[in-house]
């Protein structure tokens, strides 16, 4: 892999004159405001640096917003939600004539990628923040739409002129899963996180209004109710929690009812149990979600799969000790005993040793949240991730 994260250009990377003179299309699903998830999050983050190097237009999914332009579902109200993203693929692959390049995100948008890259000839990138073969929960939330997100997905991968992999473990797991991918198509370029932003905050009137005590310690999950994340695994642990602390779940609507279901009922269970069980079941304005990080003794993320984790970085931008599984691109981000603790996935038991050793020695946690600090600002600029990036297109473009 050559430096800078890029492996298997073997075309001139060309100027920043010849990057500032190209056009570019980047197909995602969400885009600001209707962030829901860490590729959202990339996307917005990347986008705006991106803009400053190369002639960017960005094409979502939903509503018309600012920024962006807009795609919604073909004529489909009645069909299966993968049917109908498809189907919004359709409307951005007519809409991307005139660039030089098309850039998509996850499977929502790669069909578009690839279909684009067929009707038009230009070159396609495609950014896996994660892989269908391994999330087969998703068939409880798609049905028969799971098989289509598989193929769409693999199609996309398969034919892309580049994969970009947010991790080296996301790398490794698309090889593995698509092995038909040559593997100097594939190349890291990771997650990142604006460290201006995402900062310490000494106040407290967030927490406040949540009824948050910030005179107990407290562990901290956010995202969403999704078997990915492993919410069911955090509250099973946190039954043996040291009762001095508070469980803060920033968790919004899960992915199936069966899943909210489960995940009512043990909240349920454990607020009968123990006092300090607190569940904001709706995505929180950005400033309000850095100061309960801020304030958090560590931050939990219980994750069965996950390709490298922005949300690490954000609790780790802010100062707080993380005890994440040690799978995907997690070890790549937490540095075990350093930034944090990293524990087996699904593993229960480890995952309540681990935050009860950390609530025990909250100097030992400090310390970590500081050393986290500085690893975020020192290695996940966006600024250094969109210039890769910039770096990538020029090696695809260039006569």
């Amino acid at each position: 892999m050559k430096s800078g994260g890029i492996a298997g250009s073997s075309r001139p990377a060309g100027t920043a004159q010849d990057a500032a003179r190209l056009r570019v299309a980047m197909l995602t699903r969400e885009y600001p405001p209707e962030v829901y998830g860490g590729a959202g999050v990339h996307v917005e983050y990347l986008s705006r640096e991106l803009s400053r190097l190369v002639q960017l237009t960005v094409h979502c999914q939903g509503e018309d917003r600012p920024g962006a332009v807009a795609h919604r579902p073909c004529g489909l109200p009645a069909a299966n939600s993968a049917l109908q993203t498809m189907s919004a693929e359709l409307s951005m692959t007519a809409a991307v004539s005139g660039a030089e390049l098309v850039h998509s995100h996850t499977w929502y948008a790669g069909l578009a990628g690839h279909l684009s890259a067929m009707l038009y000839g230009i070159p396609h990138v495609l950014t896996a923040h994660s892989l269908e073969p391994l999330r087969p929960w998703k068939a409880e939330q798609l049905g028969g739409g799971y098989a289509l997100s598989c193929w769409s997905e693999r199609t996309a991968i398969e034919a892309a002129d580049a994969v970009v992999a947010v991790s080296a473990g996301m790398r490794a797991d698309i090889l593995a899963a698509y092995p038909a991918v040559q593997p100097r198509r594939v190349h890291v370029i990771r997650n990142g996180i604006d460290t201006v932003e995402y900062a310490p905050d000494a106040g407290t009137e967030v927490l406040r209004r949540y009824g948050i005590d910030p005179a107990r310690p407290s562990v901290v999950f956010v995202g969403r109710i999704t078997r990915q994340k492993g919410v069911p695994v955090l509250l099973r642990a946190a039954a043996s929690l040291d009762p001095a602390a508070q469980l803060v779940l920033l968790a919004g609507q899960a992915d199936t009812a069966e899943l909210q279901a489960e995940v009512t009922a043990l909240v349920s269970q454990l607020s009968a149990a123990r006092t300090g069980v607190i569940w904001v079941p709706q995505m929180l304005p950005r400033p309000e979600v850095i100061q309960i990080l801020s304030h958090a003794t560590v931050f939990a993320c219980p994750s069965l799969y996950e390709p490298l984790g922005i949300v690490n970085l954000e609790a780790m931008a802010c100062g707080t000790a993380v005890v994440g599984s040690a799978v995907g691109g997690i070890p790549e981000v937490v540095a075990d005993g350093q930034t944090g603790l990293l524990v087996p996935p699904g593993d229960e038991a480890a995952l309540a040793g681990a935050l009860n050793a950390l609530i025990a020695d909250p100097a030992r946690a400090a310390q970590f949240g500081s050393a986290g600090r500085r690893r975020a600002v020192a290695e996940f600029s966006w600024a250094a991730i969109a210039a890769q990036t910039a770096s990538l297109y020029l090696s695809l473009t260039a006569a």
